[in-house]
């Protein structure tokens, strides 16, 4: 009986086609636009995982996100140094400046000031020079993307090329040698980040009484990560969060303040309805066009939940064909996305969610077609 099934289901090509379109664009857009929305958010806190080597991030307690400078009393470090639990703390020096290219074009850039005797903070991959070089007068590395795209100096009316190793740029009016690249995790914000020895950063930037944006901290071996926070906020009156803290700072402070959950919200929402309403239309109509089969099947002695049994097989394996589809398409779509300027990232639970989503536009379709088989009249095939 099911593999009659299968066949009343293969055998109406145009409706079988219709019904696993319906489901492959359900799947595609409750996967592709989630995993675009999970991009997004992981690179909120891309910086911090970045930087890997320090356990807390000691921050002014007005700061929501990591890009916002708001920097705190230069004795903050000494202080943080001198504590209980603290193998080591740095500096780091993190704001927006103003720099100017070769070609006269001015770009707002993310200007990163990194410890000098550690130059802790740095990227783990670099991809031209050395980070030493960064201890030379005058210079600082910018990252490779961005030296690519956004940073292209126009050497024609027609031509450009990426900002290089050896060109000179102004930063606030000041010198400053590229000497090398760094890989880095695009950000949320997507300014062209460049790095530097922290005494260094502070001359490039605008002057202020307080410049000590972070103080990373590596707690001592055996040391509660949560404990040494609680102590140095009680000292400094700072906020001092584990890396996976700040972290979440950071993605709630995009997820409350901005309209991106909403926004993909809506599109998941939409791709599911209408998948749900051609699959379960054209399921519907493909059981209506085949119930004299499923009357004559009746008349000769099938149950009703043997036929219900038919109709969930042939909802089964159009769900499954059309899940595969749509997840397949996501998949080569994020091969595509890889590396670029479009956020994509799909976890395994993404795969749970599209499925569970599959599963209820299938029984949906299935209900529907299984009501009118049950109550199908095995006489009509006797009717002219």
């Amino acid at each position: 009986m099911y593999l009659i099934a299968l066949k009343m289901l293969f055998g109406d090509r145009g409706k079988y086609i219709a019904m696993v379109v319906g489901i492959s664009f359900a799947s595609l857009i409750m996967t592709q636009q989630p995993a675009i929305f999970v991009g997004l958010l992981s690179r909120t806190y891309s910086f911090i995982r970045d930087v890997s080597l320090p356990d807390i991030w000691v921050t002014d307690p007005g700061v929501q996100f990591v890009e916002e400078h708001k920097p705190m009393r230069d004795t903050t470090l000494g202080i943080i140094r001198g504590m209980n639990g603290v193998e080591w703390a740095a500096p780091l020096f993190k704001n927006l400046v103003v720099g100017k290219l070769p070609d006269g074009q001015t770009k707002t850039m993310d200007l990163n000031g990194l410890d000098d005797a550690t130059l802790v903070g740095a990227p783990y991959t670099i991809i031209q020079g050395n980070l030493s070089d960064l201890r030379r007068a005058e210079t600082v590395m910018v990252d490779f993307e961005a030296a690519r795209t956004l940073l292209r100096i126009k050497v024609s009316e027609t031509e450009t090329r990426p900002l290089a190793v050896g060109d000179v740029i102004e930063i606030n009016d000041k010198r400053a040698l590229i000497v090398g690249y760094v890989k880095t995790t695009r950000n949320f914000v997507l300014q062209p980040r460049f790095f530097t020895t922290y005494s260094r950063a502070l001359t490039y930037a605008a002057p202020n009484r307080r410049q000590l944006t972070y103080v990373l901290v590596k707690a001592k071996p055996g040391m509660n990560h949560q404990e040494l926070c609680e102590n140095i906020q009680k000292t400094t009156g700072l906020h001092a969060y584990t890396a996976d803290e700040f972290s979440n700072v950071n993605l709630m402070y995009w997820m409350k303040n901005t309209g991106i959950p909403i926004n993909f919200g809506i599109s998941v929402l939409l791709g599911f309805i209408v998948g749900a309403a051609v699959a379960g239309q054209t399921f519907f109509n493909f059981v209506q066009e085949n119930i004299k089969h499923f009357a004559a099947l009746k008349a000769m002695g099938l149950r009703n939940t043997t036929l219900a049994k038919m109709v969930l097989l042939q909802a089964a394996t159009v769900g499954l064909i059309g899940y595969g589809i749509g997840v397949g398409l996501t998949s080569l779509f994020g091969l595509q996305a890889n590396d670029t300027v479009l956020a994509f990232l799909m976890p395994p639970v993404l795969l749970l969610f599209a499925g569970i989503g599959v599963i209820v536009i299938i029984l949906i379709s299935a209900l529907l077609g299984i009501r009118r088989v049950i109550n199908v009249d095995p006489s009509i095939v006797f009717r002219g």
